[in-house]
């Protein structure tokens, strides 16, 4: 017979994800259907949103060269059936505090950075690059891991030597171009362009860097469709950035700047938004949705 939830101490609670103890070594990591854009949990929940980011890390998980933070399979018996599909059991790590930010093209705050410096997280970069501009080799951009409905703040790579050290530092760099590019590699057969990333990493007991949190997910992860790709134009995405359009498209009526929470997503979004995330896992995992836990 499997647990219950409240059977655990609940911990934390994030934008998405609720965190529970299990025990001294293991913790419950559970995904809900919430979103978040522009920082902020909006009032529409997105259907089996939960299930889908659990089956993508899952999947990445298994596939990717790199140790992770998992301390049992998808259907461990100590996951409480009522989120049983949407959590998962992982080893509690000392987490580290930076966002692991790889991006392979130029867009988003990146392309904010650089149109006034010239640079990303003071990495210089060439003249005349544009909106969708592919790097020569993908950067490390790391970021402040913010509290919750603070905003992410692009640092420097001596920053993080200052937030870790230098060992630590250049670990990370490294674990995270490394795992990008096995990720986006990966992807890019199944027809997808991974166009930045953000990790997070945790050392465990015997001071390995461990990957945690989720991987390669529709909510971590820019995903444009390879077939359309074009420099200089916004990209076709079926991530987050599909709500983050609407959001700041004259359809919502809100004003990203006016302090006021955004408004809930109408049905359409709401639907369109789970088909986008659907598609990402099939596509890139070869699987159907309707095969996993609780689907």
């Amino acid at each position: 017979m499997r647990p219950a939830l409240s059977d655990y101490q609940h911990l934390a609670s994030g934008k998405v994800r609720e965190l529970y103890r299990i025990d001294d070594q293991h913790l419950l990591f559970v995904a809900s259907d919430r979103i978040s854009a522009y920082d902020y949990i909006l009032d529409s929940e997105i259907p089996d949103k939960g299930r889908i980011l659990t089956a993508m890390s899952v999947f990445f998980f298994d596939y990717l060269d790199v140790p992770n933070h998992l301390g049992g399979p998808p259907d461990d018996p100590r996951i409480p059936e009522e989120v049983l599909g949407r959590a998962l059991v992982v080893r509690q790590l000392e987490m580290l505090p930076v966002e692991c930010v790889a991006r392979g093209y130029l867009t988003g705050s990146g392309l904010i950075d650089y149109e006034k410096s010239g640079s990303v997280c003071g990495i210089p970069l060439p003249p005349g690059l544009g909106e969708a501009s592919k790097f020569t080799e993908p950067l490390f951009t790391p970021a402040t891991k913010a509290e919750l409905g603070e905003h992410d703040e692009n640092i420097s790579f001596d920053k993080v030597i200052d937030l870790v050290g230098p060992v630590l530092a250049n670990q990370l760099r490294e674990r995270t171009l490394q795992t990008y590019l096995q990720g986006a590699d990966h992807a890019l057969t199944k027809g997808i362009i991974i166009a930045d990333t953000k990790f997070e990493f945790g050392v465990d007991q015997d001071g390995n860097v461990v990957l945690a949190d989720e991987v390669f997910t529709p909510d971590s992860s820019r995903y444009w469709r390879a077939e359309s790709y074009r420099q200089g134009v916004v990209q076709e995405s079926f991530d987050k950035q599909f709500v983050r359009n609407w959001l700041t498209s004259p359809a919502s009526g809100w004003d990203r700047h006016g302090g006021t929470p955004p408004p809930p997503l109408p049905d359409e979004i709401v639907t369109a938004t789970r088909d986008r995330y659907i598609e990402a896992y099939e596509r890139i995992s070869g699987l159907s949705f309707a095969d996993w836990i609780g689907a």
